[in-house]
Formats: C-alpha cells, structure tokens, sequence
C-alpha cells in the first residue's frame, strides 16, 4: 500500500485530497506547521513541518511513496525544499497554476509573481528526474464564497465588474479527484492537466445560478473596474485585484476554454456550477 503525504492539507483542496485519499484506504500522511491545531481524521498521520525549515522535512518524508504538494511558502525556500522532497520520494503531484492554458483570460496578466514562482517550483520538479503530474485548475468554483456570498448574505443586490467575462468554475472536489488517481495510478507521469467545470459561464450567469439555488431573484449591477479597485482596496494586495481585472477585461465575451481531464483521468465527469452551487446554498 502506497503512502502519501499531503503538503498543504489544511487547505481547501488539500484537505479534500486527504479525505479522498483514506476513504480510498491510503496511508495518508499530512504535513503541518502546527499538529495540534490541524483537524485531521483519525486515521491521517500528523507531522509538523515547514517548508522554509528543510531539516524539518525528514521526518515527514521517511517511508513516503509519493507527495502532493501546494506550495504555501516564499520563492526563496522552494529549491531547498523541492531537492529534499525529490530526494526521497518516487512520485510528486504539484497544485500548479493555468499559466499555459490557451485563452485570454489566463494570458491576460502574465506574467505575474504567481506565476513565476509556479514556473519556477515546476522547472525544479522536472529537472530532478522523479515521476511528476502538474495540475493547472482554472477558475474555483468556491471563489463566489468569497466573493458575492457576503453581498448576497445581506440584500438580493450583487455589485461586481466584468459580468459578461466567461469562466469555467470547477469543483474542488474534482482536483482532489484527479489529484487522487494521479498519486495512486500508474500513467500520469510527466502529464500537465488543465482542469476546468463543465461550462463556460458569464459571471453573471454564475451569479445568477447562485441566485436559483438559494430560491431569490438576484438584482445584478456591472460596476466599473475603478470602483472594483477601491472596494477591494483593503481586502486584496494590488497584484491580485490588477490580475484579476486585467483577465476579465480580456475574457469578456469570449467563451471560457473547456477541458475534459477530469472525466479522462477519473472516469467521471466534472460537477457542474449548478451542483456545486446547490451544494454550498448554505454559504449564500
């Protein structure tokens, strides 16, 4: 039986992978700046580590077959990290970025330091030799959440720029899955996945589904991308809101590029926005 640790399992994809993972009846093992604050199952092994401290690496590491990893710390610490991690294990799976994926709204703002940083952590990956498998998800279905949830928590107006730029939201469950099958199945070595839902969806289609699912008639308003820069003025650091404004700008109109990994890799076909949405009507 194959052990994996997980690096980044607190997160919102990690910890999906991880549960993925033991109900597949993997020996999982997580990876965690602090244990006894991480909320993992019963059956999940717990180690402390930190990405910046390499010798805290070891332990994490001993008798592992295979990491997924999502990189949560500075550029400065991944070459010391990544020739420790592929020096130990036989097989990586990197949460990467859809910095080649062939549309606007993904080339709109590159480059930009995530992607550099993504760049650069799969050059080191790729030049160690090891097994690997990059996954590139696109736009996350959960990003409402953050984004209008809190809009739509108070009044059935929704305020927001660029509604006729189309995305492609797709479920984090369905990377965990393809996550999963890439860390357990033979195959997938040297294999760049682009990960997308379903659909390609206006914002305000997406906004509108949102609106279905929680049974209320959302008020939609376009605002310009000048007041977008100083609602979020606070909330976002400027390379975030200036990326993202830069890849709407360029994606309005232009229907969002569709894969279809994730049914080829896991056999299923990815949740749809509507699933998703209906799913999460309680965050809303």
């Amino acid at each position: 039986m194959k052990r994996v640790l997980v690096i980044g399992g607190t997160g919102n994809i990690g910890s999906k992978v991880i549960a993925q993972l033991t109900t597949a009846g993997t020996h999982v093992r997580a990876m965690v700046r602090n244990p006894d604050t991480a909320a993992m199952p019963p059956q999940v092994e717990v180690f402390g580590g930190d990405l910046t401290l390499p010798n805290t690496l070891h332990t994490c590491l001993q008798d592992t077959d295979a990491v997924f990893l999502v990189w949560t710390a500075p550029a400065e610490a991944a070459a010391s990290a990544l020739n420790l991690i592929t020096s130990q294990v036989k097989r990586i799976v990197y949460l990467s970025a859809p910095i080649h994926t062939p549309h606007p709204f993904f080339q709109a703002s590159l480059p930009n330091p995530m992607s550099v940083l993504h760049e650069e952590i799969e050059g080191l990956i790729r030049n160690s030799g090891i097994e690997y498998t990059f996954l590139r998800p696109g736009m996350l279905a959960s990003n409402a959440i953050h984004w209008w949830a809190p809009q739509i928590r108070k009044s059935d107006l929704v305020r927001w720029p660029y509604l006729d730029a189309f995305t492609a939201p797709i479920d984090e469950a369905d990377i965990a899955s393809v996550a999963v099958c890439t860390l357990l199945q033979n195959g997938h070595a040297g294999s760049d996945y682009i990960l997308t839902g379903p659909q390609s969806l206006s914002q305000f289609e997406q906004i509108s589904i949102i609106g279905h699912t929680i049974g209320r008639k959302l008020k939609i308003e376009e605002i310009l991308p000048e007041e977008a820069q100083r609602n979020w003025n606070t909330s976002w650091p400027a390379f975030i809101r200036n990326m993202l404004l830069k890849s709407w700008a360029a994606a309005v109109g232009k229907p969002a590029y569709v894969s279809n990994a994730v049914a080829e890799v896991t056999g299923t076909p990815a949740r749809s926005y509507f699933v998703w949405a209906s799913g999460h009507a309680q965050l809303f």
